[in-house]
C-alpha cells in the first residue's frame, strides 16, 4: 500500500494545529480526512518531558501478583513504571530507550509490554532507522521487576522495515509477536518492480524473549501502516485481525489463526470493498471468548459500508455475522477495543464531537448475541490515547491516557 507522503501528513498536522490555535478545533476536525487519524486532537507540542504527563501512548499489563505495569512513549523516550494501587500512583519511571524524533510514535504505534508468571518482563517498540521511514523493532527484558532493563536490541536480522509490533503471552510463558514486515516489498523493489503494502510476520519465543524462532510470514499482502489486533483462543493459539490487501487492491479486514504448524487460512471479516492507497493508521481489535467465538471491531471507508463496525464468528473466521455499526451513524467514532472473558464481551470506543473526546462502553453476557445499551465512561478535552481494556483477577478495567486529565484506570465491571 502506498502511504500518504509524509510531507503531506506534516502539512495536514501543521494545518490542524494552526486551526486549533485560532480556536477552530472543530473546523479542523471536519476538514481533515479521517484516514489521516484526525479522530481527536493531536498531542500538544508544549509538553516536553519524557514523563507520563507528556505521553502520547501508554500500554498497561497486570502482573501475576496484581501490579500494574505501564509502558509509554513521550518525546522520543520509551519508559516503564509500575503501580501497586491500580494506577493511582506509580514508581519512578525507568527509561528503557531514547530515540528522539526517530521513535515510531504514530497513531497506531505503541510500546508492547507483557510479563510471565515469574515476573520476567518483555518490552517491544519500533523506531525509524532512516529518512525513508524504514523502521526497526527493538526488544528489551527485565528480570528484576522493571527496576532495570537490558539494552534494546533488534528483533530480527533484516535490513528492510518492521513496524507495529503486537505481543501476546500464553499461560505457559511463551511469547508471540507479530508485526508489519517490508522484506518482500524490499526484495521486489531491488528487482526494479513495485509491490504495494507490507506483510504480516510473526515469531515465538520460549525463553522469555531472549531468543525468537525464525520469523515466518502469515500473509504476504497487508496494509503497511495499521496495528495488528491479537488474542488467544481457548487452545492458546494466537488469532490475528488486520487490514489485508485482497485482489483488486481491496483493503478489508482479515482474521487468521496461528498454530505451532504455521499460519491458517486468511479469512475476510467483512466485504467492505475499501479500495484505497492511503494510510488509515487505524487498525482493528479482536477478542476470543472461552467458547472460541472471534469478536472483531474495525474502521472502514469502503464503498459498501463506512464507519466503525463489529462482527463475530463462531467457526474460527470461516464466516462472520453481519457487521453492526458502533456508535451513531453521524458520530465521529474511532479506536474500538474488545475484551472477552468466558461468555462476557466488552467493547469500548471513542467519539469526538468537535470539542471533547468521550469513551463509550457496551457489554454482552451471551458471547455477542445481545448487547446492553452503551454507557459513557469518561470524557476529556484535548489529546487522548486509544481506550484499552484489560483484567486483573475478576475485575475488568478501562485504561485511558489523557493529556488534560492524566492517566485513568477505571473499573468497568467484573467477570461472572
Amino acid at each position: 500500500m502506498n502511504p500518504i507522503p509524509h510531507s503531506f501528513n506534516r502539512f495536514l498536522l501543521l494545518s490542524a494545529l494552526l486551526l486549533e490555535l485560532l480556536g477552530g478545533a472543530a473546523q479542523a476536525q471536519m476538514q481533515m480526512d479521517h484516514s489521516s487519524s484526525m479522530a481527536s486532537p493531536k498531542p500538544s507540542n508544549v509538553c516536553q518531558s519524557a514523563g507520563l504527563e507528556c505521553a502520547n501512548a501508554a500500554t498497561p499489563f497486570f502482573t501475576q501478583d496484581g501490579k500494574l505495569l505501564l509502558s509509554w512513549t513521550a518525546n522520543g523516550m520509551v519508559s516503564v513504571a509500575q503501580s501497586s494501587d491500580a494506577g493511582k500512583t506509580f514508581s519512578p519511571a525507568v527509561k528503557v530507550a531514547e530515540h528522539g524524533k526517530s521513535l515510531d510514535a504514530g497513531a497506531d504505534a505503541r510500546p508492547q509490554i507483557v510479563a510471565d508468571q515469574k515476573g520476567n518482563i518483555f518490552l517491544a517498540y519500533a523506531f525509524f532507522k532512516d529518512t525513508n521511514w524504514n523502521a526497526q523493532i527493538n526488544t528489551a527484558r527485565s528480570t528484576d521487576g522493571a527496576k532495570t532493563f537490558t539494552s534494546p536490541e533488534s528483533l530480527v536480522n533484516d535490513s528492510s522495515s518492521q513496524r507495529f509490533p503486537s505481543v501476546l503471552i500464553r499461560s505457559d510463558g511463551d511469547i508471540f509477536i507479530s508485526w508489519i514486515d517490508k522484506r518482500l516489498v524490499s526484495a521486489v523493489k531491488q528487482g526494479g518492480q513495485k509491490r504495494l503494502g507490507g506483510s504480516v510476520a510473526y515469531s515465538f519465543s520460549q525463553d522469555g524473549g531472549k531468543n525468537f524462532q525464525a520469523e515466518r510470514i502469515a500473509n504476504e499482502s497487508s496494509c503497511e501502516c495499521c496495528r495488528i489486533g491479537g488474542s488467544l483462543d481457548p487452545n492458546g493459539n494466537p488469532v490475528l485481525a488486520y487490514r489485508a490487501i485482497f485482489p483488486g487492491g481491496i483493503r478489508d479486514q482479515a482474521s487468521q489463526v496461528i498454530s505451532a504448524s504455521g499460519a491458517g487460512p486468511i479469512r475476510k471479516v467483512a466485504d467492505d470493498d475499501w479500495k484505497t492507497d492511503a494510510c488509515p493508521h487505524h487498525g482493528p481489535s479482536i477478542a476470543v471468548s472461552s467458547a472460541g467465538t472471534f469478536h472483531v471491531a474495525w474502521y472502514t471507508q469502503g464503498s459498501k459500508r463506512s464507519g466503525v463496525f463489529y462482527a463475530n464468528s463462531i467457526n474460527q473466521g470461516a464466516t462472520y455475522s453481519k457487521p453492526s455499526r458502533i456508535g451513531s451513524e453521524g458520530a465521529n467514532v474511532s479506536r474500538p477495543y474488545l475484551f472477552a472473558s468466558g461468555q462476557q464481551v466488552w467493547l469500548a470506543w471513542k467519539e469526538f464531537d468537535g470539542v471533547q473526546s468521550t469513551v463509550y462502553l457496551k457489554e454482552s453476557s451471551d458471547d455477542g448475541k445481545n448487547w446492553m445499551a452503551p454507557k459513557t465512561i469518561s470524557s476529556t478535552l484535548g489529546y487522548s490515547d486509544h481506550p484499552l481494556l484489560l483484567a486483573q483477577g475478576r475485575n475488568v478495567f478501562l485504561s485511558w491516557l489523557t493529556r488534560n486529565d492524566g492517566y485513568q484506570l477505571i473499573n468497568i465491571g467484573q467477570k461472572q
